[in-house]
């Protein structure tokens, strides 16, 4: 069934009450509630060496322009009073655990994209409330109650709506788009708060005149296509407010991996070595906390003209540690270069997974067509 066969889904019976939840500066958050010496503090998760990376900050270190998945010596001269903890993953995941089982108190039907943050389907909860936007307010209040930690709820009738509306009024914020309401709101919305669309996919739509939702619906769905290939689908039906995918608790993780969209293009091999050796360390850090294994690497580069190249190698046994990861993601991209024009997006992926029982979606099926899980 195409995107324009579904135009007026949003107004389709059987629509399904979604909450995502999404927690507020997780991992530097912890650290401040552990230490209170670093509350109002900018703090940074993450190696404070030169080759370091920031794997969270907090929103006070985040005024300073410092994000996740820039190099810690970035964040240092952008905030030279930023505060570096190591990261405590054990105990991250020990507040993951507890934060779940309060969801799961309302309904079985949770979906976890990371350890700080889940869809829920509540369309039946176990409770009987009937109301989702009850529910979102009565798991805020458990999550500060019994984790002293904050959590942003959206509240809709799909997953890509609610996880615009938990974005929508951070931190520690509610936001709820009903029935009716999703064309509306997502036309309000520039178009890089669209999950999926980076500094580049932005700029590129300036261009071409769209720089709202108002402004990506007024394009057809060829249009789209022509410009953005296989994204342009995801595109149309997000400018309207559509998304038919199910919180699925059961879906078991077929892959691991991360991509980051560049500030600006990226063509010397010095560069791209650079930014892969950040990469590297994210997503090995994610496949290291899912205690994952997995036999094939695989290398995706998106160019300037939003065409992709990918390469992958598959070995007879999984990889063997981060080392052997390193030297076969630098492999691939040697093989690539020189490339024939600049780049604007890399993304690195561990697949071919072995007992992998964890029920999470893949980070290719959360993340809109072509894409991985984004870094930042």
């Amino acid at each position: 069934m195409s995107a324009a066969d579904h135009e007026d889904s949003e107004t389709a019976p059987g629509l399904r009450k979604i909450i995502h939840i999404d927690m507020d500066a997780f991992y530097a958050s912890v650290e401040q509630r552990d230490d209170p010496s670093l509350r109002g503090l900018p703090v940074a998760v993450g190696g404070s060496s030169e080759r370091g990376v920031v794997a969270a900050a907090s929103y006070e270190a985040r005024a300073f322009g410092v994000r996740s998945a820039m190099p810690s010596s970035r964040a240092a001269r952008l905030c030279p009073h930023l505060v570096f903890r190591k990261p405590r993953f054990d105990v991250y995941r020990r507040v993951s655990q507890q934060i779940r089982a309060i969801f799961l108190e309302y309904t079985p039907d949770v979906e976890p994209l990371a350890l700080d943050e889940a869809y829920l389907d509540v369309t039946q909860d176990s409770k009987g409330i009937g109301s989702a936007t009850r529910i979102a307010e009565l798991i805020r209040q458990r999550i500060r109650a019994e984790t002293g930690l904050t959590a942003s709820a959206g509240v809709s009738y799909n997953k890509f709506l609610a996880k615009l509306a938990s974005d929508q009024n951070k931190p520690d914020g509610l936001c709820v788009i009903r029935p009716g309401e999703g064309a509306g709101f997502v036309a309000a919305l520039p178009v890089r708060r669209f999950h999926g669309i980076g500094p580049r996919g932005a700029e590129k739509m300036a261009r071409l005149g769209i720089e709202t939702g108002a402004d990506l619906r007024a394009r057809d769905l060829a249009f789209l296509r022509d410009q953005f290939g296989a994204m342009g689908d995801y595109l149309y039906r997000a400018a309207r407010g559509i998304d038919l995918r199910r919180v699925n608790a059961n879906r078991p993780r077929k892959s691991l991996g991360g991509e980051r969209t560049f500030d600006r293009d990226l063509s010397s091999g010095a560069a791209l070595r650079e930014a892969l050796d950040t990469i590297i360390a994210i997503v090995w850090d994610r496949i290291e906390r899912a205690q994952a294994r997995g036999r094939t690497v695989t290398l995706k580069l998106k160019h300037s003209d939003f065409t992709a190249l990918t390469r992958a190698r598959s070995l007879p046994r999984a990889v063997d540690g981060r080392d052997e990861f390193a030297r076969l993601s630098h492999t691939l991209l040697d093989e690539a270069l020189p490339l024939p024009q600049p780049v604007r997006l890399m993304g690195l992926t561990l697949s071919a997974l072995e007992g992998e029982e964890r029920r999470q979606e893949t980070s290719a099926q959360e993340a809109p067509p072509g894409g991985q899980l984004p870094l930042f």
